[in-house]
């Protein structure tokens, strides 16, 4: 497994990393991005410096997150590109106009903006209605969703399907980790992890199932949820990269109508 906790110190280290997190050698991505093999060898082991096009162009095809460019190119010795602005900014008034459209049009269906590390940044009325009984200490400051979910003081004594819906969480977290290389998830996890799991293992399964619904009891009954995931396409801002809209669905006709009423 690569190693997420500490940064490369050098690009190469930088390039290196993402191309085996990529499971890319180097004559596959010499041949993707159109350089020779033996100049990338030598950008890889410091024997060549590459230009801030090439440092730009070699993280466009591996695909790697705004963030991880601008230490990229630092490590090169270059000025970052990517500006990192609060969703507040005048020049993200756009976005957030965006944001609060999604949110509000999905009512009475549950909706939140989250950042890369799943703190949440807003939700619609109903999503914060389902949150309700949580601990205050777990909504105060930046409360994280995962964390509210699967904690003994969150949601997760509400959840009747707690087993699967841990496995759902740590697998979707796992493959976020493998694509970011982020330690803070990779930290957020061991954590998540570490909370009690009341009830039966979850399951061990050959693959994951095409659907993990939320199946969440509520005052009012069951409310059978799945979700999707939203995100801006081609941001030029680390924000907006790192932003994400959750939103829920009803599986089942029943918790449309509970959702209705929620709202109501």
């Amino acid at each position: 497994m690569l190693q997420t906790t500490s940064a490369p110190r050098t690009f190469g280290d930088h390039l290196r990393d993402w191309r085996q997190r990529r499971r890319l050698s180097q004559l596959d991505l010499a041949a993707e991005a159109g350089v020779s093999t033996r100049h990338l060898s030598f950008v890889e082991t410091g024997r060549a410096a590459p230009s801030r096009d090439m440092v730009l162009m070699l993280a466009e095809h591996l695909q790697i997150p705004l963030r991880e460019q601008n230490a990229m190119l630092v490590a090169a010795g270059f000025a970052p590109k990517f500006a990192e602005r609060k969703l507040d900014d005048p020049d993200l008034a756009g976005a957030r106009r965006a944001v609060d459209l999604v949110l509000k049009g999905h009512a009475p269906n549950p909706a939140l903006a989250i950042d890369r590390l799943w703190t949440l940044i807003d939700a619609n009325s109903s999503a914060m209605k389902l949150m309700g009984g949580v601990a205050p200490t777990l909504l105060a400051g930046a409360p994280n969703v995962l964390r509210i979910s699967l904690h003994p003081d969150g949601l997760a004594p509400r959840i009747l399907n707690l087993p699967e819906w841990r496995r759902h969480i740590f697998v979707r977290l796992e493959r976020q980790i493998g694509a970011s290389g982020d330690g803070a998830l990779a930290e957020l996890l061991e954590e998540l992890k570490s909370y009690p799991a009341p009830g039966a293992p979850a399951p061990r399964l050959e693959a994951a199932p095409v659907l993990t619904p939320l199946k969440l009891k509520f005052d009012t009954g069951v409310v059978s949820l799945f979700g999707t995931t939203t995100v801006f396409g081609m941001p030029q801002d680390i924000t907006l990269d790192e932003l994400a809209i959750e939103m829920f669905f009803p599986a089942d006709e029943d918790t449309a109508r509970t959702l209705k009423v929620l709202a109501a």
